[in-house]
């Protein structure tokens, strides 16, 4: 070590570690804890070196601000605790302000309908992911809702439109529909007699009458063709 490794050391056991006799009674705490890590204590006692926050520029305007000074949209300052017990006051703070309207759309909420989409093996497996891109739309003119999702496995050439109506007593035509892409584009894009199926990458609504889908071709080989189309709704 050299000396000066020696003189900050020596400088930093005067500063924090002088016996400090006020603190005799307060659980043996007989020395000054490190400035920075006091602030990391998981404790609800009281900080041994609070901060001096004279000249503090916040401070200071709040104290000047009619306003601010008691406003309830900001949060009180503790200057003798720790960060610990600061975050466990606002964290109790945010959970009664989430409380009540945690409960109010709990309540408002049911089961308007039950549609079995597949069924699964019992056997103790892992269960496959078979449900994707699950996309929601509202129509707000129509008052109908959409949900876009696509099915792995068996039905990897197909899109299916889940609608229903945003008033849950009322009931919409073909609630359920799938689509199917298959080799329909093989005149459009190739004048040949391959057959060329197409699978669903990704699909969103464009607007109220019009969903866009990305479609790559399903062959096993490089190159692959990917399509943007967008269909109409009707």
């Amino acid at each position: 070590m050299t000396q000066k490794d020696i003189t900050f050391v020596a400088d930093f056991l005067t500063e924090h570690f002088n016996e400090a006799p006020e603190l005799y009674n307060r659980k043996g705490k007989y020395f000054n804890v490190e400035r920075v890590g006091q602030y990391l204590k998981d404790e609800d006692d009281d900080l041994v070196s609070p901060p001096n926050t004279e000249g503090n520029q916040w401070f200071n305007f709040l104290k000047d601000s009619t306003h601010l000074k008691e406003s309830p949209l900001l949060f009180p300052y503790y200057p003798e605790k720790s960060l610990h017990f600061v975050k466990r006051q606002m964290e109790g703070v945010i959970d009664l302000c989430l409380q009540k309207p945690a409960d109010v759309i709990g309540k408002s909420v049911h089961q308007a309908v039950c549609i079995s989409l597949y069924k699964v093996s019992q056997s103790e497996d892992s269960t496959p992911q078979l449900f994707k891109l699950p996309f929601l739309w509202n129509d707000k003119t129509s008052n109908l809702h959409y949900v876009l999702f696509t099915m792995l496995e068996n039905s990897i050439s197909k899109i299916h439109i889940l609608r229903r109506h945003t008033d849950t007593s009322r009931s919409v035509s073909n609630g359920i529909l799938a689509v199917e892409f298959g080799n329909f584009l093989n005149n459009s894009i190739n004048e040949s007699s391959d057959s060329r199926c197409y699978s669903c990458l990704d699909a969103h609504f464009y607007d109220d009458e019009t969903v866009t889908v990305v479609l790559k071709e399903s062959v096993q080989q490089e190159g692959k063709e990917r399509v943007l189309a967008q269909l109409p709704l009707s």
